[in-house]
């Protein structure tokens, strides 16, 4: 397994990148918080030598749905998914991610 990595100075930051790569009308995405890392693991490869790009910065979050407006650069916790105009994480905190895991240990 090969893992690339992209690293941020801030949550906003990695918000951001991940608000911009989404596909056309996908509002939700999924962040792990994770052994002090806020990260979210993409393959970039689909062949039996599998490539994934870890984007993360330093920090925790707390479980939920955050709600990040992409041009004020900020989020907010939520209690429901609204709104078309913003992009949603839903973050989570896995009990192991043997993924991330490897990755970490690469840093």
């Amino acid at each position: 397994m090969n893992v690339e990595f992209e690293e941020f100075d801030s949550v906003e930051d990695v918000f951001l990148y991940m608000a911009s790569i989404a596909s056309p009308m996908k509002n939700i995405l999924p962040i792990n918080s994770y052994k002090g890392y806020i990260c979210s693991i993409l393959p970039l490869s689909q062949s039996d030598n599998q490539t994934y790009l870890m984007v993360y910065a330093k920090g925790s979050l707390e479980n939920g749905i955050l709600e990040f407006d992409i041009n004020t650069k900020s989020y907010k916790k939520v209690e429901l998914i609204e709104r078309a105009d913003k992009t949603y994480f839903i973050v989570m905190s896995p009990k192991r991610n043997t993924i991330a895991d490897a990755a970490i240990k690469k840093l």
